[in-house]
């Protein structure tokens, strides 16, 4: 039986765990502890970022966090010696990527590969705001390097942005997901079968144990350094303990549960979020309230093989006399 001893401290809301089968991290948001990233200090306009997930935690491969940009804000074209990708949840933000810019609205999603050209503008009268991730984790200041560039030839094409057309099968870094609803099965299959709509490219559901699975950004899309799915819990879905060779990270947007994290249960709302490092032992059994949803990542990306562990399956090799 696996046991676990927990430690916490408390920094802009954040609480830090580690047990003996792996480290955890649970994240309050405070929008006190927002800051402009030092890499666009003086470069841009009403750009901010609330770190929820970084070193300072515990991850080695998760940078997790919402950036922000206010009404007529804009962040100039630039790269970045990592992979990012990107989930809008307000407002509407202007993403240009390469050369194709794309409006886009609460439930769209982008992945920006590794050294793209991409940037930022808000048009609307609203703030926006976007829950963000990065891998491998951005320097800090002090590391005496950067991983932020801004090449002095790069065209900003954020004004051109238009809503992306999700029926286009060449659209390959942008899509656009809310989530299952209750007997999404049934629903599926609602309609007359012939002329149905088409369900676009890279969109199998995975579902098992009252549990939805839905990637968005994956090797699919082009990444190699991280993954970013959605996930639906029903009434009564159960994940078992188990940990991964890994990092996830859990931002909750929807509906309320207790999940279990390294040995410990905690409770769970919208805007929250969670992080379990390599090793660390998690589940989640929906028994009450409602449906429940939230956003999760991996980094770095999984491999081919044993991607889980589930301690009850190996515990069958206990002995008394060990």
């Amino acid at each position: 039986m696996v046991t676990s001893a927990t430690f916490h401290s408390r920094d802009h809301g954040r609480d830090r765990g580690a047990s003996l089968d792996g480290p955890t991290a649970v994240v309050r948001q405070d929008w006190a502890a927002a800051a402009v990233p030092w890499a666009f200090e003086g470069r841009g306009e009403g750009f901010d970022r609330l770190t929820l997930l970084d070193p300072g935690v515990g991850t080695t491969h998760t940078d997790l966090g919402i950036g922000r940009l206010a009404a007529g804000g804009r962040v100039p074209p630039h790269v970045r010696s990592y992979e990012q990708a990107i989930y809008v949840l307000e407002g509407e933000v202007a993403v240009q990527i390469e050369a194709r810019a794309y409006l886009l609205r609460p439930g769209d999603f982008a992945f920006v590969p590794l050294g793209a050209v991409h940037a930022f503008a808000n048009r609307a009268s609203t703030e926006a705001r976007w829950m963000d991730v990065y891998s491998p984790v951005a320097l800090r200041r002090e590391s005496g390097r950067r991983d932020t560039f801004f090449p002095v030839d790069a065209v900003d094409v954020t004004a051109e942005a238009a809503p992306p057309n999700l029926a286009d099968p060449t659209l390959r870094l942008v899509g656009h997901y809310e989530g299952t609803e209750p007997d999404h099965v049934a629903a599926a299959t609602s309609d007359p079968a012939r002329g149905r709509e088409s369900a676009g490219m890279n969109t199998a559901l995975l579902a098992y144990s009252g549990i939805s699975v839905k990637m968005l950004v994956d090797q699919n899309r082009g990444a190699h350094l991280l993954t970013m799915f959605m996930v639906d819990y029903e009434v009564g879905g159960a994940a078992q303990p188990h940990d991964h060779p890994f990092e996830e990270a859990y931002f909750f947007v929807g509906g309320e549960t207790d999940f279990e994290l390294g040995g410990q249960t905690y409770h769970f709302s919208p805007g929250d979020v969670a992080w379990a490092g390599v090793g660390a032992t998690h589940a989640c059994f929906n028994v009450d309230g409602g449906r429940v949803r939230w956003i999760e990542t991996q980094a770095p990306a999984p491999p081919q093989q044993h991607s889980y562990r589930w301690p009850v399956d190996w515990e069958r090799f206990e002995s008394d006399h060990c």
